[in-house]
């Protein structure tokens, strides 16, 4: 696996099957600066086996609360397959992060995290966001990130059964509550809508229909993302132009419910996966 050593909106990882193809993606990265500086060095790493998931806490020094978990759907076309982007969709809460895997997770990887920060003299408060690999070794860190994820936090704060602004106040002055954050139970399912040509050259300035409709399908929440107005009309303005988010009481009505609302959506070029939250369903 190569990455980029640098922030590549979320681009810049590359899972390379061969020598033959990691050196074009090298050349690519390096040479040709695909990613600008942030491919100025590149990361080798091992390839891992398993499945993603991420994780997320608010952290205040080596405490912490729990803000539930998701997966992320990276690449661009149905069944995974395609280029790397941005992220085309989530859902959660995630089925493999069962309550035995949330305690390793916390166990073996936020708290010793933390601490070593504190220990370093470097308390860390705010979002803690563990990107995870479930191998058949146990869970293992693909990378942390000191922001929520996108599209996830679509999916996972919607589901949030208390006041952000209280956790977070909690979080800056030391007094986080020793407890998970309270959540409703009802499945999220975003669906991201991308522009035409997403992710290489996305088009823009397309105009924009169907946002009140979909609106107005129960259970659903529409985000803006690469959206502006021109002259009045709703435009579309990059890659990710909207996140449609269907919530019920199982995975399969809230998939339902995001595909619904999505397909009452227009703009030249739309294109999105029509598979987000298949992983969630019983095989």
């Amino acid at each position: 696996m190569l990455k980029a050593d640098g922030l590549a909106a979320g681009k810049g990882v590359v899972i390379a099957e061969d020598a033959a193809t990691a050196e074009v993606v090298v050349g690519a990265m390096m040479i040709d600066r695909r990613f600008g500086d942030a491919g100025s060095r590149v990361v080798l790493e091992e390839f891992l086996v398993g499945e993603e998931a991420s994780y997320f806490v608010l952290a205040d020094r080596t405490n912490f609360v729990l803000l539930g978990s998701a997966q992320d759907h990276k690449r661009i076309f149905d069944d995974d397959r395609g280029p790397n982007t941005g992220g085309m969709g989530a859902f959660a809460p995630s089925p493999l992060i069962t309550e035995d895997m949330s305690r390793r997770v916390c166990d073996e990887i936020v708290s010793p995290v933390l601490a070593g920060m504190d220990h370093e003299g470097h308390p860390y408060r705010g979002f803690l966001y563990v990107g995870l690999m479930l191998t058949a070794d146990g869970p293992k860190v693909i990378e942390f990130n000191v922001r929520f994820g996108d599209p996830e936090a679509q999916v996972v704060l919607p589901m949030l059964d208390e006041d952000l602004g209280w956790l977070l106040g909690e979080a800056a002055t030391g007094a986080l509550p020793s407890r998970p954050a309270r959540f409703r139970r009802e499945p999220h399912v975003g669906v991201v809508l991308a522009a035409g040509g997403y992710p290489d050259a996305p088009e823009t300035g397309k105009a924009i229909d169907g946002i009140d409709a979909a609106g107005e399908v129960p259970g659903a929440i529409v985000f803006h993302a690469g959206t502006a107005k021109r002259e009045g009309r709703l435009i579309t303005a990059g890659g990710r132009v909207l996140t449609v988010v269907g919530r019920s009481t199982t995975y399969r009505d809230a998939i339902d419910t995001a595909y619904a609302a999505a397909s009452r959506i227009h703009f030249d070029g739309m294109q999105y996966r029509r598979d987000i939250g298949r992983k969630a369903l019983p095989v």
